[in-house]
């Protein structure tokens, strides 16, 4: 079923052997996990639809994070700060030494083997001008301001093979008050499926309740992106308030759809009417946002095909969204021990790589809800197992 629901939102632009090893591979991943210090928690109310299939961590990615670095303290492995990789000199395929700038100084670190972990590309602000033109100017970033993709780019130059598609990233819709790098989970915003979308001449564009939203919520960034200046603004009331994880900035708020018009900086009249429209051609049905219910419009262009009910409780709500880019999808090619591939198809001698950095293998486009993480852990736990065993 997991492999299936990839297959879909992918278009079937996936690597079939890696993904399936990665989703027989997620059996034991939260087992692992656990041994390792990290500690899980039941779904909270209006995260998705995942409670089935998802794991959620006790404390979120940074609780994740300090187990994990625990868990490496406790078998005295060494981590280095203000430490950037600025070189690696491979030799056909064989990695002796990088060079890094610790604490602005250089140094040179030799090792038996080595594993990317570095992720993409996307705080790379002129890397993505380069694919989405003047556009990427208006993405936000919702992570480290540090993913500039200069490993990647090194281990391209030196001749690993390429994977994904440079014009493909995850990304979802995030408030658009939210800073522009790292503002985090906090800035997610849910609540398209619950209402409608409309960019600034208040016009609709996209099916907001195609799909369950576990399989859809990662394509609002790049519609949103195709929008003009990049910017939208979902549209719900005070019915469906409370049915989603808010943003961690409040709503606007209008007691009639020009007031909150007025407060978005939207066309009142093209709002209104539009708003008019969507509740002429709701149709009758039974609400359930738990799965794929029978509310649906007939007779608009683009029809709502789920959770389609009128847009008439005041107060009226809207929030701007804003294309948030998680990571990119241009990475490099491995084989199910997570080793290098080069050009010429060989693997790397002592090359691999997990996380971010090889995700494109197997997601081609799209997004599901939790895949990252998950081909983050499993490829993690076989490249440093591999890894390990090639310099004993």
């Amino acid at each position: 079923e997991y492999f299936a629901d990839l297959l879909r939102v992918t278009g079937g632009h996936t690597n079939e052997e890696l993904a399936r090893m990665t989703i027989r591979a997620s059996n034991s991943c939260t087992g692992w996990m656990m041994s390792q210090g990290v500690r899980f928690q039941p779904s909270l109310s209006g995260t998705l639809h995942l409670a089935r299939t998802n794991a959620f961590f006790l404390g979120g990615g940074k609780a994740l994070m300090n187990a994990y670095y625990a868990a490496a303290q406790r078998r005295n492995v060494h981590v280095i700060y203000n430490a950037e990789v600025i070189g690696l000199n491979i030799t056909n395929g064989t990695f002796e030494s990088a060079r890094v700038m610790v604490n602005h100084e250089p140094a040179r670190i030799r090792a038996g083997a080595f594993v990317a972990a570095t992720g993409g590309f996307e705080s790379n602000l002129d890397w993505l001008k380069e694919i989405w033109g003047a556009a990427a100017d208006n993405f936000l970033i919702r992570g480290t301001p540090y993913n500039q993709g200069k490993v990647l780019k090194l281990l391209l130059d030196n001749g690993a093979a390429p994977a994904g598609d440079p014009t493909q990233c995850h990304a979802v819709a995030i408030d658009a008050r939210a800073p522009k790098f790292d503002g985090g989970i906090v800035t997610r915003l849910d609540c398209v499926p619950l209402g409608i979308v409309v960019n600034r001449t208040g016009d609709r564009f996209y099916d907001e309740g195609e799909d369950l939203w576990p399989t859809r919520y990662a394509i609002w960034g790049r519609l949103i992106a195709q929008q003009p200046g990049q910017i939208a603004y979902s549209i719900i009331d005070a019915k469906v308030f409370g049915k989603f994880m808010p943003s961690v900035f409040p709503p606007m708020r209008g007691n009639t759809v020009r007031e909150l018009a007025a407060c978005l900086g939207l066309p009142a009249d093209a709002l209104e009417s539009t708003v008019g429209r969507f509740n002429q051609a709701v149709a009758p049905g039974t609400f359930d946002h738990s799965k794929l219910d029978d509310c649906h419009t007939r007779g608009l262009q683009p029809e709502k095909s789920h959770w389609a009910r009128p847009l008439d409780t005041p107060p009226f709500l809207g929030y701007p969204l804003r294309p948030g880019i998680t990571f990119t999808y241009l990475g490099v090619k491995v084989n199910q021990n997570a080793a290098v591939l080069m050009r010429d198809g060989h693997p790397a001698r002592n090359l691999f790589a997990a996380g971010e950095i090889m995700a494109g293998n197997i997601l081609g486009k799209g997004y599901i809800g939790g895949i990252g993480m998950l081909i983050g852990t499993v490829f993690g736990r076989i490249a440093g197992r591999e890894a390990a065993c090639f310099v004993r």
